[in-house]
């Protein structure tokens, strides 16, 4: 039986997105129309490839197993399609990315802006996520995330430069609460923290003291996964809360937000475009160097 080409890449975007009516979007087709291709593939091969539900699309362990053959044999198709469509010299092509939250120079909005006026034939889609994930698998072309959480066998570039984690306050806060002049002492005061989702444990604060790195456990009275939310209580001094320092920026400008342990905030390496050691297609070239140029 020769295998169904069409149906393997319908199959391959269903698998990517985890979702049919996003898959369909892509197609440009409807859901249905992507139902019925995938039901068909699965009659064929006589194995169930997705388990469905009202809120979810999962693989099954058939459906695991065809799309780690595929994916990369997909991922060079799509390349040797767009490579053949830059034949007049210029980039073209859909460009997914997965973006961290709290990645402002890459999210801000200028580099971005240039990117897309230089290049007008490459369509940028882009998801901003903190969840970690495989982007290869997931059917991305490249991320951007701090260097210490991306895999080993990806390549990375410099996105940014280096950054500091620090912790501030409000002015207000401090005249209620007094600072605390070392990181052990963050115990006795109201924290506001960050973690990922629900079930997941707060972030822990991380500090450097004499070149030693050292974290500390806070149990924060508010937590959310929300950077601007944590901004906003910070500003109105519902307690101190601890992030990147670009994240900061315009509000200790304005005197909205000090900060504090300043000693104990260490640089560190920042954040990296990443992406897949195989052939790296035009259209993710061109924004390599992009960033590059503009950081």
């Amino acid at each position: 039986m020769s295998p169904d080409l069409n149906a393997l890449a319908v199959f391959a975007l269903v698998a990517e997105e985890r979702n049919f009516r996003a898959a369909a979007d892509r197609l440009g087709v409807t859901r249905s129309a992507v139902s019925q291709t995938i039901r068909r593939l699965e009659q064929d091969l006589a194995s169930e490839l997705l388990q469905r539900t009202t809120r979810s699309v999962n693989l099954t362990e058939a459906g695991e197993r065809l799309y780690a053959g595929i994916a990369p044999a997909i991922a060079d198709m799509r390349t040797a399609y767009e490579a053949a469509g830059n034949l007049d010299g210029e980039p073209t092509g859909q460009l997914r990315l997965a973006v961290s939250s709290i990645a402002e120079q890459f999210l801000a909005g200028p580099m971005l802006a240039a990117f897309s006026q230089a290049y007008p034939r490459i369509q940028v889609d882009i998801v901003v996520t903190d969840d970690e994930f495989d982007i290869v698998r997931a059917g991305y072309d490249a991320g951007v995330r701090l260097g210490e959480v991306i895999e080993q066998d990806m390549i990375a570039v410099p996105a940014s430069g280096d950054q500091r984690q620090i912790v501030v306050c409000s002015p207000a806060y401090v005249e209620r609460h007094g600072a605390p002049t070392h990181p052990r002492e963050l115990s006795g005061h109201r924290c506001i923290g960050w973690r990922r989702e629900p079930g997941i444990a707060p972030y822990r604060w991380e500090f450097t003291e004499n070149g030693r790195d050292f974290s500390v456990n806070v149990a924060p009275e508010i937590t959310t996964n929300d950077m601007a939310l944590m901004i906003k209580l910070a500003v109105a001094g519902a307690g101190i809360s601890t992030g990147l320092e670009e994240s900061f920026i315009p509000w200790i400008e304005s005197g909205e937000l000090v900060v504090i342990l300043e000693a104990f905030s260490a640089p560190f390496p920042g954040f990296y475009l990443y992406y897949p050691s195989r052939k790296t297609p035009p259209k993710l070239r061109v924004l390599i160097d992009h960033v590059q140029r503009f950081r």
